[in-house]
């Protein structure tokens, strides 16, 4: 297959417009489509790390991302009462190094992605994969809204619920590693006065957070607790997320009363499970998963969107250095795989950092950090940097 084929990419997130972007640099003709209607904005604090901040500045948007780099100055612990514990340089709490690593909300590296696109790559907004056939020819699609179209390739880059893994690999079980927590997100009025900061409450096996991006008039409201096993009902039905966090947390101390108030009425709420994709092979015959599609480290890592960065840019790659796309997709997995699992692995070390689940684990927390606090630690995390990318294949 030259490179000047039709790929389909199914999610219009970070994976999947950093991947068109790289493809059609390649001369692949390059067809995205994104069940939502548009774009999607705003949205939680993302972290662009290491190998990944390597990859915007070659696709040129780093200044971009740098003037929409949300510069949080302080991360703040606070114990059951609400005293305080602990105040830290967020870099120093991440382990990423101040002055290098990027934080920008979700919707502005999707909305400078697309910019990069829009006008080389076909856009199917509010439209999705209905049924998917492989053939020695192609794959043939039949799209929701009824249309149908043939294709070289097709990438799921449709996120952790991935529905073209579902199709094309099996039911997500088998591959889902839960972490043992839940969490909700959600937008609520700043009354505290908060500006560019967090504040983190914990107890053993729960923690409430506020997130001020800026200095306007919303928080990011996080609530996250420990459940051994996932509430299988609750991730369907909003109501019954709502009623599981408001049990889980009565009681709480400090703010969190006011913030599960402030959940109940929230038009934003996200809840899911904290866990990753852990997958033997990214890819079947014609078809590929990239970014949390094929190996969603979790959020307590802070390397999601990292990840989908680093991995778009390998397998777009790997098919234009590759003329056949079972050599190319050979070549993505054994390039990316130890790179994924190594920040995959830094999963153990976000969950004891953030929530501690005994009350013995969370005094150890506390006291380290403590230490941070007189001796901070300035060596960034290993596994952010750990590939080193190579010269992009020019068009041929």
């Amino acid at each position: 297959m030259t490179p000047t084929g039709k790929v389909l990419i199914s999610g219009a997130s970070i994976a999947g417009p950093a991947l068109a972007y790289w493809l059609h640099r390649s001369g692949f003709a390059v067809t995205v489509v994104e069940k939502a209607a548009a774009l999607r904005g705003g949205g939680y604090p993302i972290d662009i790390r290491g190998t990944a901040t390597e990859v915007v500045r070659r696709m040129g948007i780093l200044p971009r991302l740098r003037d929409a780099h949300v510069d949080s100055r302080r991360c703040t612990f606070l114990d059951a009462d609400g005293s305080e514990v602990a105040s830290l340089s967020p870099s120093t709490v991440a382990g990423g190094v101040e002055g290098q690593d990027l934080e920008v909300r979700r919707g502005d590296l999707a909305t400078a992605l697309y910019g990069k696109v829009r006008d080389d790559v076909e856009f199917l907004f509010g439209d999705s994969i209905d049924t998917l056939d492989q053939s020695g020819h192609g794959v043939d699609i039949t799209f929701h809204s009824g249309r149908r179209r043939t294709f070289d390739l097709v990438v799921g880059a449709d996120g952790m619920h991935s529905h073209t893994r579902e199709s094309v690999f099996g039911p997500e079980e088998r591959f889902h590693r839960y972490l043992g927590y839940c969490f909700a997100i959600f937008t609520m009025p700043n009354t505290f006065g908060l500006s560019r900061e967090v504040m983190m409450w914990n107890t053993p096996g729960k923690a409430a957070a506020l997130y001020a991006v800026g200095d306007d008039d919303e928080l990011h409201a996080f609530l996250t607790f420990h459940q051994p096993e996932p509430p299988g009902a609750a991730l369907r039905n909003p109501d019954a997320q709502r009623d599981l966090v408001a049990t889980v947390f009565a009681g709480a101390g400090w703010e969190v009363p006011g913030m599960v108030n402030a959940m109940r009425d929230a038009n934003d709420l996200f809840f899911d499970t904290a866990g990753q994709i852990r997958m033997p092979h990214w890819s079947s015959g014609r078809v590929a998963l990239a970014g949390d599609a094929a190996y969603a480290p979790s959020f307590l890592t802070g390397q999601g969107s990292s990840l989908a960065l680093v991995g778009a840019y390998m397998l777009a790659n790997a098919l234009a250095t590759n003329r056949d796309h079972t050599a190319a997709f050979a070549a993505y997995e054994r390039d990316v795989r130890e790179f994924v699992a190594m920040n995959q692995a830094l999963v153990d070390n976000g969950g004891a950092r953030l929530f501690p689940t005994t009350a013995r684990a969370l005094e150890q927390r506390n006291t380290m950090l403590r230490g941070l606090v007189t001796m901070p630690s300035g060596t960034p995390r290993p596994a952010h940097s750990a590939l080193t990318l190579p010269e992009f294949a020019p068009m041929p």
